[in-house]
């Protein structure tokens, strides 16, 4: 019997990009990346709904797993091994700041700073929220186009945040469209508060005027996609993680090694949740300054891999060049 194999040096990675797409918590599942389909997309365009978070610094991944060898016989010696815990872990800092950033690296709520009224009471994650705008119904919105109606988009500006989502009404469990932003335990009386944690948020890249009065253009498409007729849109000027929360964010993850050969090296971990408090790294700059990055450390959860049913943490998959 004869084989070739074909060898190429080891990969020599520069940077490590991150992607992530949501996990629908209510349901349990993961968002699946498939290699073979598409280990060698663009990595400035992922394939949806996996979404671009930038170059990460400081990857590393760390296995627990324990394997034990079972013995029997006098004296015992092994006769075969057994994993009798399974973990995996992976640390990394982000070189961007974000909302996704944010809600990642803190793993907790993700407050949006929602635009008070005028004389609210002061709270630590936002005080009294401006009423919402409603969408319009005709024309109809789109994911990157939202009809308020010329006056109510009189009240936005060019670059301004947006939180884009549904009246809390009292409702308990998980809420936050396309992804879920926190987990409600008991009734609450904030109207506001899916918008204050909801990742549905875009920036306005222009307003519309003329025939297009109304419209609110975003720079991307909503991450929860077209707008529902219920939905409001709430300006935000900031955001605010809260350190002893009790959410756990959890987000399916895929992250990029590119080697100088065009191969690349691809980790796949379907469910990932935060195992650290809110935390930063400093990086040092010339002329003094530092550059402040969102630390950021997860446990992986386990998935079934439907080909034959094993329980896994993390794939690992090399793309050749």
């Amino acid at each position: 019997m004869s084989g070739t194999v074909t060898e190429t040096m080891a990969p020599v990675v520069e940077r490590v990009r991150a992607y992530f797409a949501p996990v629908n918590r209510v349901a349990k599942l993961a968002t699946i990346f498939d290699p073979a389909q598409n280990g060698g997309f663009n990595l400035c365009a992922p394939p949806a709904p996996w979404m671009d978070l930038g170059w990460i610094a400081g990857f590393k991944r760390k296995s627990g797993t324990r394997i034990e060898a079972l013995l029997s016989g006098t004296p015992a010696a092994a006769r075969m091994q057994v994993r009798n815990e399974i973990e995996a872990t992976v640390e990394f800092a982000f070189e961007s700041w974000g909302k996704l950033q944010l809600a990642l690296a803190a793993g907790v709520q993700q407050m949006n700073l929602l635009k008070t009224e005028t004389g609210a009471t002061a709270a630590g994650s936002g005080g009294t929220g401006v009423a919402a705008t409603p969408l319009e119904s005709t024309p109809a919105s789109t994911s990157t186009v939202l009809q308020v109606g010329a006056t109510a988009a009189a009240g936005f500006a060019m670059g301004e945040l947006v939180a884009v989502d549904v009246d809390y009404t009292g409702s308990t469990g998980f809420v936050g469209s396309g992804v879920s932003g926190a987990y409600v335990k008991s009734a609450l009386t904030d109207v506001d508060y899916i918008r204050r944690v909801t990742v549905n948020v875009g920036r306005i890249a222009s307003i519309g005027s003329g025939s297009t009065a109304g419209a609110l253009t975003l720079e991307a498409p909503l991450i929860a996609g077209v707008p529902t007729a219920e939905m409001k849109v709430s300006g935000v000027i900031g955001f605010c993680d809260r350190e002893g929360s009790s959410f756990f964010q959890e987000w399916s993850a895929v992250f990029v090694g590119e080697g100088q050969q065009g191969e690349r090296v691809v980790w796949h971990y379907p469910r990932l949740q935060t195992m650290s408090g809110i935390a930063e790294s400093n990086a040092a700059l010339t002329g003094g300054f530092e550059k402040v990055r969102l630390s950021a450390a997860f446990r992986a959860l386990p998935v079934k891999d439907a080909v034959d049913g094993e329980t896994v943490l993390c794939f690992r998959s090399y793309v050749a060049g």
